[in-house]
């Protein structure tokens, strides 16, 4: 009898710690169905980034190497800018940054590499997104513009009726 009173005693016991063990297998099964990371742009890797050399680099070497810029600079054909971001789709929202890179390289005039420059995400800014939308005069007619708008504009005499009115829009051409 002993025997049966102390497993019926060590279940209880038993439960509570096999019960957090599931559930900390479940939540931990909750990370294979996490969207993977994506890779966007163009990152530089940290060993090809040291074989540019400024002052003998040439701009066709970095082409080369590299590949081509993801943007250049508005004003000025000698900067490369190379962008990269490692970002997690989330649902119902925009992707989470997880890390981002900018690689800025500048050239002088006879295309030969003259600098190399990193950010991060740290040396980013933030910006605010505006909802406006920027009016443009004369698009808006009131509800009486569209209803007597087209009274008079076209020719009821039709475009056979004699010389240059043309169709819709001019009065009837006479001789």
């Amino acid at each position: 009898m002993r025997v049966a009173s102390e497993k019926s005693e060590f279940l209880p016991r038993l439960r509570a710690p096999l019960l957090a063990i599931v559930a900390c297998l479940m939540l931990g099964a909750c990370s294979f169905f996490e969207a993977p990371s994506q890779l966007r742009g163009n990152k530089i890797d940290a060993d090809v980034l040291k074989e540019l050399v400024p002052g003998t680099t040439t701009k066709s070497d970095v082409s080369a190497l590299v590949g081509s810029p993801t943007v250049r600079a508005a004003f000025d054909d000698n900067t490369w800018i190379y962008v990269s971001e490692l970002t997690r789709p989330r649902v119902g929202r925009f992707p989470a940054v997880l890390e981002q890179n900018v690689v800025l390289l500048t050239f002088n005039d006879d295309g030969v590499l003259s600098g190399i420059e990193q950010k991060d995400k740290e040396d980013s800014l933030p910006v605010q997104v505006v909802a406006r939308t920027t009016p443009s005069p004369g698009t808006e007619a009131s509800f009486f513009q569209q209803l007597f708008g087209n009274i008079g504009r076209f020719n009821t005499m039709g475009s056979s009726a004699g010389g240059g009115g043309g169709g819709m829009g001019g009065a009837p051409g006479g001789r």
